[in-house]
């Protein structure tokens, strides 16, 4: 319910301003991933009109834009694989720094950590980050097992556990990208392996824990089930987690979630702000960059999405619920044990795909 609403919000921003004579930004951009707010200050304040679209895969936004002439300006890939892929195939347009003045103030650490996949960071700014890790509805688990280990992936990953906690609910997101990684180190191998031993027993080890779940959904639904209380413990992204407990605690049903990166390293990712290389209003683009860069517009987001930003100084603007918690704002020690996976080649990604596919069928 609240992405329609969030959207539906998005919209009525856009309703509001004349359509004649303006020029157009088209945005491309996950569900519930913006302020509405932002959204409508760049209209008023550029008289640039924006025609908002949203996606809630890395899979749905690759397929729109190897089709070519996608009519987008603006689109915000994950570094790791989908920025990465764009990158060497000329997919993307360089960025002007002389046109994005607020490019000074992202965190140079954080930009030095995509630069593996964008040397010289020529074709995105970082918009928000987090980690995969653990939801947990901790009042059932508790209730269930209360001495369950909440800090790290035992809780699912080791089928004595998983099959203590099936009757409450689990389900790990429909995404190899972003479950491999934390599964391989989990296991204390390599998250960029292309060894066939090791990937044969993050396979094995899925394969294991796969009768106990209840579901292997998208990540939008799968905020929805932990926001509802459907299900008690979800390997997901940090900010759904931290969405879907703001959502509980609205409804006041007694769902209580916490989230739990994990011990082994968390897997780190970044979305980053990009011009595809045909879009139609390139300038326009570099416009909304540079206006979403500005510390109190960031702050603005992160507040409402609960995912944190790349620009320092937004921190003391972010609602206090937000900036204090550690899940949304890892510590420099939770930091520094993170990983960023790497690109996999074509012939391991095919091995991963096919993984996945007899993990998500059970056999």
């Amino acid at each position: 319910m609240r992405r329609g609403l969030l959207l539906a919000a998005i919209l009525a921003s856009l309703a509001g301003l004349p359509a004649a004579a303006q020029p157009v930004l088209n945005v491309y951009n996950w569900t519930d991933y913006i302020a509405p707010s932002v959204v409508q200050r760049f209209q008023q304040q550029t008289g640039i009109r924006i025609r908002y679209d949203v996606y809630d895969s890395l899979e749905t936004l690759e397929g729109k834009l190897s089709a070519g002439r996608s009519g987008y300006d603006i689109i915000v890939p994950t570094g790791e694989p989908t920025f990465a892929r764009l990158v060497k195939a000329g997919a993307l347009r360089p960025l002007d720094r002389d046109k994005i003045p607020n490019w000074k103030n992202l965190d140079p650490r954080l930009m030095q950590r995509v630069a593996t996949v964008d040397p010289g960071n020529r074709f995105g700014a970082i918009y928000l980050w987090g980690t995969v890790g653990l939801g947990i509805r901790l009042d059932r688990v508790r209730a269930l097992w209360p001495e369950a280990p909440l800090d790290g992936l035992d809780l699912l990953l080791k089928p004595e556990n998983a099959a203590k906690l099936a009757k409450c609910g689990l389900a790990v997101m429909d995404s190899a990208t972003d479950v491999l990684p934390s599964v391989l180190a989990w296991l204390g191998k390599d998250p960029d392996t292309t060894d066939a031993a090791d990937l044969k027993a993050a396979e094995q080890a899925l394969l294991a824990i796969r009768p106990h779940l209840r579901a292997i959904p998208g990540s939008g639904a799968l905020l929805d089930m932990l926001a509802s209380g459907e299900i008690c413990v979800a390997l997901t992204y940090s900010g759904d987690v931290i969405q879907a407990a703001a959502r509980a605690r609205e409804a006041a049903k007694g769902v209580e979630l916490g989230y739990a990166a994990p011990k082994s390293g968390a897997h780190l990712w970044f979305d980053l702000l990009a011009i595809p290389a045909d879009a139609p209003n390139p300038d326009a683009a570099q416009a909304f960059i540079d206006f979403v860069l500005q510390p109190e517009m960031m702050a603005a987001i992160t507040s409402q999405v609960r995912y944190p930003n790349a620009v320092p100084a937004s921190r003391p603007l972010v609602a206090e619920a937000v900036r204090d918690d550690p899940n949304v704002y890892p510590s420099e020690a939770a930091l520094a044990h993170a990983f960023v996976p790497a690109t996999p080649s074509q012939a391991a990604e095919r091995a991963r795909t096919r993984l996945w596919s007899r993990f998500r069928a059970g056999r």
